[in-house]
Order: structure tokens, then sequence, then C-alpha cells
């Protein structure tokens, strides 16, 4: 339904309305979430307070390994990932360019030119039909009053949008450098193993010597030496299952940093890192330490702002035109000032009936807000289970070390004496043999509790949010 006023009328009219105006939909609130007053498992953690130092913007240099910062630094740059969700937060910014355009008026340029023949019966013919030219240049403007609010809420929710993108980038980026030091960490502990079974190698090698020498001089039987065999190319079996995952490591560690495979060599060495001091916040703090946690926040914002939108299709829409420029029959005399035309005009519009579109909108709409609040509630509890999975991850791990280091040296010990057993011909191969996997095995099982411990530092620093800070990165965009 259009209905055209006229001209002071739709003056007065638009002065009263505009006195008037009101934001339709509701104005956000926060959601509230549940925050527990500290971490269940945080004993034997100090939390930090505001004197001491959070965890570092480049928080992967508290392992202090250089070849891992290096790494890490190529991230940002290199990552594809990292690339398209960057392309994805300027395309929230157009938009957010988009929604605040609609705060302007439009302005076109026309030009035309018309050649008709009239009806020779109408009653505005003049001697008969005649042929006609009509030559028109004109600018128009409309603009379209923002009284109920429609246009503000949608850039309330474009820039909250924009803003998701930007904790969107922050959330991907802190990933993709954790999945890297995962990656590194599992890569130096399989360099660890590797070296443990390639000093076992050739221990298994002299131990297969001895056993050989001593069949020869019929000490042992041929079992003896072939069971001496089967414990050494078992081993070199392990060795070569640990090169393998080694390398997939590396491909992995290559694909985070934008490389093809065979672009990138790490050379290999032990896993020789302290488990650093991690500062631990508060779990109020972890609101706006990470990064998934805050876009998930201003989705809510942005659905919230939504709502608006749909209310605000309810009431009418005020459109304002004017036209202005020349008309002639003549194009020669186009730009004389008797050819000039002007219009002035406003537009009130109210969709009387719609089948209930409306009403279902503003439904989804509503729906859409609960969905995002339960997201973002979800998203609270996560942050907060895996915060404390990792602190008692880590508190297990280290005693297992503690006492996995213990059991070694009593494996050890073990293997020593079996071995002066063996050469005194009081115990069989077999008990050679069983000693020698104990004590491989606890070594084994106590470099995989050393890199644990390092993976899981990076998980608690990756779940308390890294070195990102809502208060440092997202800066509302202006309306």
């Amino acid at each position: 339904m259009k209905m055209n006023f006229p001209h002071n009328f739709s003056m007065s009219l638009l002065a009263s309305l505009l006195a008037s105006a009101c934001t339709v939909g509701p104005d956000y609130i926060k959601p509230d979430t549940t925050n527990p007053a500290t971490f269940k498992e945080a004993e034997g953690w100090k939390i930090a307070e505001p004197g001491d130092s959070a965890i570092p913007q480049k928080w992967w240099e508290v392992f202090n390994d250089p070849e891992l910062n290096q790494l890490e630094e190529q991230v940002e740059i290199n990552n594809q990932n990292l690339r398209a969700v960057e392309a994805r937060f300027r395309q929230s910014q157009a938009l957010v360019a988009s929604s605040r355009s609609a705060y302007l008026p439009l302005l076109g340029i026309n030009a035309n030119k018309t050649r008709n023949q009239p009806s020779g019966n109408s009653t505005n013919s003049i001697n008969g039909a005649r042929i006609r030219n009509t030559n028109t240049l004109s600018l128009n403007l409309s603009w379209e009053a923002d009284i109920w609010g429609r246009i503000q809420r949608t850039v309330e929710s474009s820039a909250a949008g924009a803003e998701a993108s930007i904790s969107d980038i922050a959330a991907a980026r802190l990933s993709a450098q954790a999945e890297l030091a995962q990656n590194y960490f599992s890569l130096r502990i399989a360099d660890s193993q590797k070296k443990l079974l390639d000093e076992t190698v050739l221990s298994y090698q002299k131990s297969m010597t001895l056993t050989q020498n001593r069949y020869q001089a019929g000490v042992v039987g041929k079992s003896d030496v072939v069971q001496a065999e089967t414990l050494l190319k078992s081993t070199q079996v392990q060795a070569a299952d640990l090169a393998m995952q080694r390398t997939q490591f590396e491909h992995a560690i290559a694909l985070l940093i934008g490389k093809a495979p065979a672009e990138l060599a790490i050379k290999p060495t032990t896993l020789n890192v302290a488990i650093p001091d991690i500062p631990l916040s508060l779990p109020s703090q972890l609101l706006e330490r990470r990064p998934d946690i805050a876009a998930a926040e201003r989705r809510v914002a942005s659905a919230n702002a939504q709502i608006g939108v749909a209310k605000a299709a309810y009431f009418p829409t005020l459109t304002l035109s004017a036209v202005a420029g020349f008309q002639s029959n003549n194009l020669s005399d186009l730009f004389n000032w008797p050819s000039r035309i002007w219009s002035l005009g406003s537009a009130l519009a109210l969709t009387a009936f719609d089948g209930g579109k409306r009403h279902a909108l503003s439904d989804q709409a509503v729906a859409v807000y609960d969905e995002n609040v339960a997201n973002y509630r979800q998203t609270v509890l996560t942050g907060f289970k895996e915060v404390e999975d990792s602190l008692i991850a880590l508190r297990v791990l280290q005693e297992e070390q503690k006492l996995q280091a213990q059991a070694l040296e009593a494996a050890r010990a073990s293997q020593n004496y079996t071995t002066n057993q063996y050469k005194a011909g009081i115990v069989n191969y077999l008990d050679v043999i069983n000693v020698y996997n104990i004590a491989l095995n606890n070594e084994r099982t106590l470099i995989n509790l050393q890199g644990n411990q390092m993976l899981n530092s990076v998980l608690l620093i990756k779940a308390l949010g890294g070195g990102w800070s809502v208060k440092e990165n997202v800066k509302p965009l202006a309306n």
C-alpha cells in the first residue's frame, strides 16, 4: 500500500515522526554465564595477580626453543586457513560499510530520450496524432528516514558480526599456533624415541654378537641366537616406524606454515625443553582471554540486533524523494532555463497483510538469538572444561614422571643383574630378553610422559586464550 501526500503535509509529517523516532527491538544485554570462583583442579598452581606477568602474546617463547620460535613466526604469514578467516573478516567489514550506507540518501542521474506518437483520438492530442520527441536530464534523490531504527539495528548487527570476525581471526591463529607447537613437540618426542631405539639397536647388535660367539663356543644353544636376532629385528622395526611418524609430523608442520613438505626439513634433536611456568588466570578472566568466547558473545549481540530489524518491519517506512533537471522536445533547448523541471515528494508505505510473514521472521530472529545464547554459554563451559582437563593432566603427569623415573632405574638395575647372570650361565636368554624389553619400555614410557607434559602445557596455554585479550584486540566499530 503506497500513499502520496502534498509537499507541506510531507514535511510536517517528517518533522513529527523524526521527533518521536524510536529504535524498536530489545537493547543488547550480555547473557549471564555460570562462572566458578576458582578452578577445581588448580591445586598447586598460583593464580596470577594484577602485578604478575600474563601469558605473552608470543606465548611459544616461554618454551625457549629457537627453532619453534622461528616456525611459529611463519604461521601468521603463510597459513592458508588463517588467510581464509582474514578474508571473511574483510567481508564483514564490507558488510558494515554497506549497512551504514543506508543512512545516506541515494543520488542518481537519469538521462533519456523518447520518441512517441500519441493516439489521434486522445483528448490531449492537438491537430491529430503527431510524433513527439522528449529529452530529459535529471538528478534523482531519495532517502529513507530511519524512524524505527531498522537501519541502526542492521548496522549494529553487522558491526557485532565484524567484531566476531576479529575474534575468529585470533581463534584461528591461536589454534594454528597451538597445533604447530604440538606437532613440533611430537616430532621431538619421536626424535628422542628414535635416538633411544638406535642406541638400543647397537646394544642388541653387540648382544647378538656375544650370543653368536657363545654358541660357536658351544656354551649356548642355537635358540639363544635366534632369540637375540628376533629381539634385534623387532627393535629395528620400531625404529623404522618412528622414523615414519616423525616424517608425518614434519609434513604437518609444513602445512601449517604454508609450505610443501618438500620445502621443509627439520634437523633431528632430542626433546630438551623445560616445562614453563604458566600464569593461571581466574575463571572469570577466561571470558576475556579466549577469542572463541569473545566471538560467540559478539554473535549473540548481532542476533539481538536482528530482532530489532525484524520488529521494524511491522511499522511504515517513510521515503523522501526529489527530482531536478531539464526536459525539452528539442535537444538544443534542453539546458534553457524554461526547460527546467523539479519535484518533491514523500511516500509512506505499510504492508497491511503478508500472510504472517513478518511474524514468522520475527520468531525466526528470536530463535536465532536463543541459539546463539546457548552456543555462547556452551563455549564458556567448554573453556572451563579444557582448562580443568589440562590442569589435572599436568599434575598427574608430573606425579607419573617421578614414579616412572624410579621404575626405569629399577629396570636398568634388573637388566644389568640379569645380563651378568646370563654370562655366568645361571639364567637362560629368555630372561635376558624379558628384562631388556622391560627396561626399553620403561624408558620409552618416561620419554612419552615428558613429551605429554609439553603437549598439555600447550593445551593449557590454548585453553587460557594464549597471549590474546578481548580488551586489546576487539575494538568496537563506531556507528
